[in-house]
């Protein structure tokens, strides 16, 4: 099981959310959270969750695991776009915005970040979980893919077209720092996410007695450790308001 860094984190905000509301609910604001992966287990922790997502394939997937899980009353599911987030939700109202891997798929992601920012309740945060660039870099590399691999070091937005490419851009650790700066968020941590835990075989792990839990602190510790945590295969920041 992958050594998960993100969900740590998010657990400690969810405490502190408790803290500052004394014990009601925290408020979950998860943007393109797509069929629950987050929303369902917080809902189960006891938070009160809103899910924006514009697939309604997304949504009645949602809508099934929430039931499934005994949930559906703490989810509220709203079909939208996260550039029209301003109508759908009040600002202000979320303790966690979460934003995880939508930042490489939007429009505009200064435009989304400022939209998620003004969702946050005074003392809340903002998560966001992004693809890193420099990792892509590096995949790209080691894959014989050498012409994409330069061009994604040459180009900062991460950009990259041909089959198969899904994503719009990729981020690195000073430009997502610059992003939420820029949208009046204090940034109070990036860290990796899959710095060293996908790289190690999974026959490795199954030759080894206690592997999985050394592969487990190694990534706790990785995920914080420049440059370690800069060739991550994914960037996770936390900004509060």
């Amino acid at each position: 099981m992958r050594p998960d860094a993100v969900r740590r984190v998010l657990d400690l905000e969810l405490t502190a959310a408790r803290e500052r509301r004394h014990g009601q609910p925290p408020r979950v604001l998860d943007v393109g959270g797509g069929s629950g992966v987050f929303a369902v287990p917080m809902a189960a922790a006891g938070c009160a969750v809103t899910v924006v997502e514009p697939s309604p394939n997304a949504l009645a997937t949602l809508q099934r695991r929430a039931q499934e899980a005994g949930v559906a009353d703490r989810i509220t599911a709203l079909q939208g776009d996260s550039d029209a987030l301003d109508q759908l939700v009040e600002p202000g109202s979320a303790d966690l915005v979460l934003a995880h891997g939508l930042l490489e798929v939007v429009d505009d992601p200064k435009v989304t970040v400022a939209a998620m920012a003004g969702a946050v309740a005074p003392g809340g945060v903002l998560s966001l979980l992004v693809a890193n660039r420099f990792a892509a870099v590096l995949h790209r590399a080691i894959s014989g893919k050498l012409v994409d691999a330069r061009k994604l070091l040459d180009d900062p937005a991460g950009q990259i077209t041909g089959p198969g490419e899904a994503l719009l851009r990729r981020f690195d650790t000073e430009g997502l720092r610059t992003l939420l700066t820029d949208a009046g968020l204090t940034v109070e941590l990036i860290q990796g996410y899959g710095v060293v835990a996908d790289l190690v075989p999974g026959s490795v792990l199954d030759a080894s007695p206690g592997a999985q839990d050394a592969l487990a602190q190694l990534e706790l510790v990785a995920a914080t450790t420049p440059p370690l945590r800069d060739v991550a295969t994914r960037l996770h920041a936390v900004a509060r308001r």
